[in-house]
Parts: structure tokens; sequence; C-alpha cells
């Protein structure tokens, strides 16, 4: 049975920025209070305004896959590196033992997602990788997969995740693995499966059976999550680690 996680359940757990905190685990009606999917334990779906800057900070055993859907981010790290990131510019920092960071708007309003992964360790080597493509694939585009894959950015941890832009009236089938848990997320406009509709900023899966195929309302970007629920992992992360339904962040 499809399971629909709504708008209304998620925070804004920051001030001065708006940022919605999905909780991957708000589907699984877990009774332990983990707010985690599996390894992938948040997302945090971010729209910040010209001239904000979140100052460099420090990340530990998190790894952060940063998507920019509408404007430009500016990445600036402890190694001296600095990056522009917009859209179909994918940027993955495996902050293992240390990573510092900050994150700028410097000309126009950005939206974008920071998700979070627990890694299947802790005190790995700190890694950052990079990857451009297209912004308006229609089709699956797998961006990320467990190391020794064949995607270009890896996560070490057993999640997979994937990408679409479906025009309106396109039909998609739903990718999977055996094995592998689908949480699927709408980051904007809207898609119909099995007659119920879902919006951005909303999610869904199905705990028994595949995720039937979607249809897209309006022209639209979902994000696929194919998540290894038995996967070891690490509780240490600076956010990923994080354990506790709406837990506050100020």
């Amino acid at each position: 049975m499809l399971r629909k996680l709504s708008r209304d359940k998620h925070t804004q757990p920051f001030r001065g920025i708006t940022i919605t905190r999905i909780q991957p685990g708000d589907l699984l009606e877990d009774a332990s209070g983990d707010f985690a999917f599996g390894p992938l334990s948040i997302i945090d779906h971010a729209a910040m305004k010209k001239g904000i800057t979140i100052k460099m900070h420090e990340h530990v055993n998190d790894e952060i896959l940063s998507y920019v859907w509408k404007g430009t981010m500016y990445h600036k790290d402890s190694t001296g590196l600095e990056v522009p990131v917009s859209p179909g510019n994918l940027m993955l920092m495996n902050a293992g033992s240390s990573f510092w960071h900050e994150e700028k708007v410097k000309h126009d309003y950005v939206e974008m997602l920071q998700i979070f992964v627990r890694p299947k360790e802790a005190k790995l080597e700190p890694l950052i990788q990079f990857h451009e493509k297209t912004d308006s694939n229609r089709d699956w585009y797998v961006m990320v997969a467990p190391e020794g894959s064949k995607a270009p950015l890896h996560v070490r941890q057993n999640v997979y995740i994937l990408d679409a832009h479906p025009k309106q009236g396109d039909r998609l089938e739903i990718p999977g693995y055996r094995g592998f848990q689908p949480f699927l997320y709408v980051m904007d406009g809207e898609i119909h499966v099995e007659g119920q509709s879902f919006k951005k900023l909303e999610a869904l899966t199905d705990l028994e059976k595949p995720i039937p195929p979607i249809t897209a309302v309006t022209d639209s970007t979902i994000v696929l999550f194919l998540v290894d629920m038995n996967a070891s992992m690490s509780m240490e992360g600076t956010i990923s680690g994080r354990k506790g339904k709406k837990e506050q962040t100020k």
C-alpha cells in the first residue's frame, strides 16, 4: 500500500533562511523514534535569497549530496576550493573524519536539496566529488550509487539517488533493485500514482511492493532514493547521526 509523506509533516528548523526538513522515516511509523529511512537520514529543502551566507562549519561522518534546482550556490571549503554549484552541477561531500565548508548566494535566489546519508562506518577519509549532468533529463539518471558502481558519484553506503524531470503527461516506471526500498520525493510539480496526487515537498513509498508507474500532472522534478534498509551505518554524523522526531536546530 502506498504511504504518503505530506507537506504538513515537515519542520523548518533554521531561522533567517527557509529550510524545510524532510524526515523520511516519518513514512515508517517507527516506534524507535528515528527520523531516518534506513541510512537515508534527512533531506533539507532550502530556499535562499541573494546575500545569504552559511558560514564555514564542520561536518563529521556525513555523506552530503548538494542538488541545486534553481540558481547558483557558491561552495568554499577549508582546502581553499571555491566552486559554483548550479542546476546539473552535482556536489557530493563525503565528510569522513572532518570536512569544513561554507555556502553563499551571491547573485540570485537558490532552491536546492541537501541530502544527508549515514556512512557505513565512521572516520573515513574526507573527500569531495563533482559531476556535471543535464538538468532536463525526462527519464531517470543515476547520480549517486555505492562505491564500485558505474555511477558518477559514490556514497559510502548502500544508497542510490536518481532524478528525472518528466514533462506534463509523461509516464515513468519506477526502477528498483532487489533488497532496496524506494523513497520518492517531489522536488517540484505534481505527479499521480494510482490516482493519488503528490505535490511539491511530498514523498511516498510502498513497503510491500514496488511503486507503480507515475504520471506527471505538470512539468516536474522528482528524486528517487533506493535504500538498503538493513545496511550497517555509523550514527556519529554531525547531522545524519541525529536521532529523534521533530528535532530542532537553531
